[in-house]
């Protein structure tokens, strides 16, 4: 049998069906992206209903820590872009971060977000009495106590089944973003960037939303009002895993811990635990990819409940009552105030404050009054005088000698003081460079 001679192209035709070869795979990714999604988000839903299904006991607590781990680490390939062009830029999400902190308004549709903001901050966000009104990420800043606090929320929609599913206010996270629905790779690192979150609750039904909410933030690695796991993970190059405790372990055993790190390909490690963490704390502190966020739960339109259920409300933590509402037909129009409508809005910015932990420092130059109009602010974890150098000027330092400082930081007003010194909320500091 005769072979048939080699097919012979030109230059130009090769080059046209190279053309045409890479056309068809461009066409062709996106579906594949989809396909790879579609694949990873039903994998995330059977561990979710093995897990459901798994009874919580000590002859379970290996399997599920291993599920655990999966679950954490799909989340994490959906939410991690495949390529630096992935996800795109939305209209409204991208929000340059601007004053002295970030807080982040996060609630369900008509529950009073819009209107909180522009009587915060004096900023416009349409406000009606039908959902999806704000349809972008709308910010504001807040000027309390010399500090300039920016605010926003933005909302966006899934149609998902003919229907509009629930969201999430804070910029494109709604009802299963967590699981790589909706916007949420867009906006996630906005999100996250929040110094503080407050999630707006409609008193009818506080609890049922805040469950909705927690579950959604906890799904983008966010850790509301909880500190960052006291347990200590460091890889090694051999040696097997070892696990020490200080304290009895009711969570986490040898055989679960190993579990989870072999999950991450990790056979080498010393892990330490000063209190009784759980598998969910073991593997944040592997992921080190979790924010630890103070939250504060407004809950508006305390007028539609009982004395005795605002009572039951205000003792709980983290949770402060609000009156927040859009003129209506029945508001008095010679009433200008609005003071009727409004209901500690004051309480909520002092709480607000209090969760920012910031610091207030008024800088004294050489020979003047110290400047009480415009404070440098600090926060309370970086407050030495060497941070409060950069915080002026990155070069600052280079020409530092030393600081007099008036303040309840010291003993003598004033007293002279070197880089390392701790500053509090009020100083007043002079800055004294070489000569």
């Amino acid at each position: 049998m005769v072979s048939p001679p080699p097919l012979s192209l030109s230059s130009s035709s090769a080059l046209e069906l190279t053309n045409l070869a890479l056309a068809h795979l461009l066409r062709s990714f996106p579906l594949l992206c989809a396909s790879t999604m579609a694949t990873v988000m039903q994998k995330i839903k059977d561990i979710e209903d093995e897990m459901a299904r798994t009874q919580k006991n000590k002859a379970t607590a290996h399997h599920l820590g291993l599920l655990k781990a999966k679950l954490a680490k799909l989340r994490r390939e959906l939410l991690t872009p495949a390529s630096k062009g992935a996800g795109g830029a939305g209209e409204g999400f991208d929000v340059t971060k601007s004053g002295d902190s970030r807080v982040g308004l996060v609630g369900f549709p008509s529950v009073g977000k819009s209107t909180l903001l522009n009587k915060l901050t004096g900023t416009f966000s349409e406000v009606a009495s039908y959902e999806f009104t704000t349809l972008t990420c709308i910010p504001g800043v807040i000027t309390y106590r010399g500090a300039k606090i920016q605010v926003f929320l933005g909302k966006c929609y899934l149609r998902a089944c003919g229907r509009m599913s629930p969201l999430l206010d804070l910029p494109g996270i709604i009802e299963g973003a967590k699981d790589g629905k909706g916007r949420g790779r867009q906006v996630i690192s906005t999100a996250r960037t929040c110094n503080c979150i407050l999630i707006v609750l409609d008193a009818i039904k506080p609890i049922t939303h805040k469950r909705l909410i927690e579950k959604e933030l906890e799904g983008f690695g966010i850790r509301l009002n909880k500190e960052p796991p006291n347990l200590t993970f460091r890889r090694k190059d051999k040696g097997g895993i070892n696990f020490t405790s200080t304290v009895t372990n009711t969570n986490l055993d040898l055989d679960t811990v190993k579990a989870i790190c072999s999950e991450y390909r990790i056979h080498n490690a010393d892990i330490s635990l000063r209190y009784d963490a759980t598998a969910d704390d073991l593997i944040d502190v592997i992921e080190g990819s979790r924010v630890y966020i103070p939250c504060i739960y407004a809950v508006n339109k305390i007028d539609q409940i009982t004395l005795e259920e605002l009572e039951v409300l205000d003792k709980l933590p983290h949770y402060c009552p609000v009156r927040c509402s859009q003129h209506s037909k029945a508001v008095d129009i010679h009433d200008k105030t609005g003071a009727h409508l409004e209901w500690n809005l004051d309480g909520l910015l002092e709480k607000v404050w209090e969760y920012l932990d910031l610091t207030r420092i008024y800088t004294k130059p050489k020979g003047m009054n110290p400047d009480y109009e415009d404070p440098v602010i600090l926060s309370s974890k970086r407050r030495t005088v060497e941070d409060f150098c950069n915080r002026i000027h990155k070069d600052m330092l280079k020409q530092f000698k030393y600081a007099l400082v008036w303040g309840s930081s010291v003993k003598h007003k004033p007293q002279r003081v070197g880089k390392e010194h701790e500053l509090e909320d009020e100083d007043v500091v002079q800055i004294i460079k070489k000569v």
